[in-house]
């Protein structure tokens, strides 16, 4: 059931929310909820295999900036990952305490946190190698609705494909 039509740029109301203008409040007419409750499964099913790994799922986006970076200052890092500064520090210094990577000042800007992925960081990549195929192998989705999915995802977050 579709509340509200969108047309020529303007969202109007659908028939359905004037007769009942809380229609609108019903957890099946919101789009976030399907968004975050794929989300939360996603992450469940990334955590047995992550585990192997000892890592979260936030420290794994992170590793896999890292090795695709090698070095990044914390606000590029922040950027990449769509996470603010306090929730990056205590990750970071997860991820240090591990030996994957390193933090220093910016020699240039000391207001800047330079991170570095450290040898014993870049020999993880081989562990993790496979997580994203073993993953893909649990989605039931058609190879060209995943490409979909993710163009439409990257134009919400307002990054394009």
């Amino acid at each position: 059931m579709k509340v509200e039509k969108k047309q020529e740029g303007k969202i109007q109301k659908g028939k359905n929310q004037e007769e009942n203008p809380y229609e609108v409040l019903k957890l099946k007419n919101q789009i976030c909820f399907p968004i975050y409750a794929v989300s939360n499964k996603i992450v469940r099913r990334y955590r047995p295999l992550l585990q192997k790994l000892d890592l979260t799922y936030t420290q794994y986006i992170t590793m896999m900036v890292m090795w695709e970076k090698k070095q990044v200052n914390e606000k590029m890092l922040g950027k990449c990952l769509f996470l603010q500064s306090n929730t990056l520090a205590p990750l970071l210094k997860k991820l240090e305490e591990k030996g994957y990577i390193t933090k220093e000042k910016d020699k240039n800007d000391e207001r800047n946190l330079v991170i570095s992925i450290t040898e014993k960081g870049e020999k993880l990549k081989e562990q993790a190698v496979n997580v994203p195929a073993e993953l893909a192998s649990e989605m039931k989705l058609a190879p060209e609705k995943v490409k979909m999915l993710y163009d439409i995802l990257y134009e919400l977050l307002g990054e394009g494909a």
